[in-house]
């Protein structure tokens, strides 16, 4: 396996993610910000912060699969969230839940962080998903 995920005994538990991801290999893939789009632009679940995430992560996927990697290569994922509140993260863990199975993305997820922004590229956009990977 070229990444294994892992919390070791004495980090905060229970959390949706795990602390750590080791990787050996020689390929690192990097997928940019991903956002709720079609891939002509079309905006994907317009103020659905759950749908958003999952569309997001979905084109992630793709990405992925582009470089011939998968979430089973991830490293690390960051979110970047506007305006965001703890109140929203029933939300968001929603929109992971909801695709987690489609996508191959294990729960609990890579070691990841999730930041709150006030605004991305466009008004409508409600998260921005990235993802590092290491293959052989």
């Amino acid at each position: 396996m070229t990444v294994q995920h892992f919390t070791p005994k004495g980090m905060l538990q229970p959390v949706p993610y795990h602390h750590v991801a080791v990787g050996t290999g020689t390929r690192h893939v990097h997928v940019s910000g991903q956002v709720a789009r079609q891939p002509d632009g079309t905006p994907v679940a317009p103020g659905d912060l759950a749908g958003q995430v999952a569309q997001a992560l979905r084109n992630t996927a793709v990405g992925l699969e582009g470089a011939g990697a998968s979430f089973a290569d991830v490293l690390r994922l960051t979110f970047y969230v506007t305006r965001w509140d703890p109140e929203k993260t029933g939300d968001f863990m929603a929109g992971v839940e909801a695709v987690a199975e489609e996508i191959g993305l294990r729960i609990p997820i890579p070691p990841a962080s999730l930041i709150g922004v006030e605004y991305l590229f466009e008004p409508d956009v409600l998260v921005e998903v990235e993802a590092t990977a290491l293959l052989d």
